[in-house]
C-alpha cells in the first residue's frame, strides 16, 4: 500500500533506467534458477501494474497474477463492516496457491534482497521435491542492517538452534533506533524491549513446498475465528511458520547470506537505496540494462 512511503513504491524507479526494486529481484531470481514469478497484486492495481511491469519481462521469464482482495475468505466468512485493510502476507500467499505446484519463493516487492540470497533460496529449494511436506527455508538478515533512521520497521525477530533450524519467530511491528543508538521494539500494550543489532531476523524471503498452501488455509480459519472483528489484525507469514514449527509439522533451515538488504519504508530512504544500486552496477554486479 505504501502508506509510509506515501506511493506505490513496488513501482517507483530507483535504478540508474528507472528500474524498480522488484526488477533487481527478478533478475537474481531467474539467475539463480527460478522459472517462474507469480505477482499477487490488488485489483485496483492492475492496469497500471500490466502497463508498467508485465510487458518488460516479455521473452525472460513465464509471468502469472493473482489478486488479493478482503473478501478473499473461506466459505462461511464474511468482511466485517468497515474492514478495508488487507489479511496481511500469509493471506496474500495464499492467493498463489492456484499457480504454483513446485517449490517456491516468497519475497516482498519492495525490498532489495541481492544476488547470493536467491543463490542460496535456489539451492536450497532445489534438494527438495514438490511432494516433500514441512521442509522450509529462510534467508536471515542481521537485525541491524536491516534498520532505517527514517522510523519504525517491522521484522519477524528469529531465534536459531544449532542445527541451523528455527525455533522462534516472533512478529515486532514497531522497531526503531533508540536516542543512544540501540535498537527497541514497542508492543501492541505499549512495553518496550531491547534488540541486538546481530539478531537474525526475517525479511520474508522464505522458500515453502506446496504442502504450505494446506497448513494455510487451517491456519487462517483458526486466526479468523478469533481476529475476524479485530479491525487491523493481519495474518502474518512468520505468525503460521512459528505456530508449524513449535508444532513439530515443520523445520525451518535459516539460511545465511552475503547480500546485504535494502529497503524504502519511508521516502527518506530512497536516495540512499538509488545510490546503493548505482554503485552496484558500477561494479559491474549487474548489466547497464535488466530487461
Amino acid at each position: 500500500m505504501g502508506s509510509r512511503y506515501g506511493g506505490l513504491k513496488q513501482l517507483d524507479g530507483v535504478g540508474p533506467h528507472g528500474e524498480t526494486i522488484m526488477d533487481y529481484s527478478i533478475y537474481d531470481a531467474m539467475r539463480a534458477g527460478f522459472g517462474k514469478v507469480v505477482f499477487v497484486i490488488r485489483h485496483d492495481f492492475e492496469d497500471a501494474f500490466r502497463e508498467k511491469i508485465l510487458s518488460k519481462y516479455q521473452g525472460h521469464i513465464p509471468v502469472e497474477v493473482v489478486f488479493q482482495s478482503v473478501d478473499a475468505l473461506p466459505e462461511g466468512y464474511t468482511v466485517p463492516e468497515g474492514r478495508t485493510k488487507p489479511w496481511g502476507t500469509n493471506h496474500a500467499v495464499m492467493m498463489g496457491e492456484s499457480a504454483i505446484e513446485e517449490p517456491f519463493a516468497v519475497i516482498n516487492a519492495d525490498d532489495f534482497y541481492g544476488r547470493d540470497a536467491f543463490d542460496v533460496m535456489a539451492g536450497f529449494l532445489a534438494g527438495v521435491g514438490k511432494e516433500s511436506d514441512g521442509r522450509y527455508c529462510m534467508v536471515a538478515f542481521e537485525l541491524g542492517n536491516t534498520m532505517t533512521e527514517a522510523g519504525s520497521v517491522s521484522r519477524g525477530v528469529c531465534t536459531v538452534d544449532e542445527c541451523g533450524h528455527l525455533t522462534d519467530v516472533v512478529e515486532r511491528t514497531s522497531i526503531a533506533f533508540t536516542p543512544a543508538g540501540e535498537i527497541e521494539y514497542t508492543d501492541k500494550e505499549g512495553n518496550s524491549g531491547r534488540l541486538m543489532a546481530h539478531m537474525p531476523v526475517s525479511m520474508n524471503l522464505w522458500g515453502f513446498t506446496p504442502d504450505y498452501f494446506r497448513y494455510s488455509r487451517r491456519e487462517f480459519v483458526r486466526f479468523l475465528n478469533k481476529h475476524i472483528e479485530r479491525a487491523g489484525s493481519e495474518f502474518f507469514i512468520p505468525s503460521v511458520v512459528d505456530k508449524l514449527v513449535k508444532n513439530g509439522e515443520a523445520t525451518v533451515d535459516v539460511l545465511s547470506t552475503k547480500s546485504r538488504w535494502f529497503g524504502v519504508t519511508y521516502p527518506e530512504d530512497r536516495d540512499k537505496v538509488v545510490a546503493s544500486l548505482a554503485a552496484l552496477h558500477n561494479a559491474g554486479e549487474y548489466p547497464d540494462k535488466l530487461f
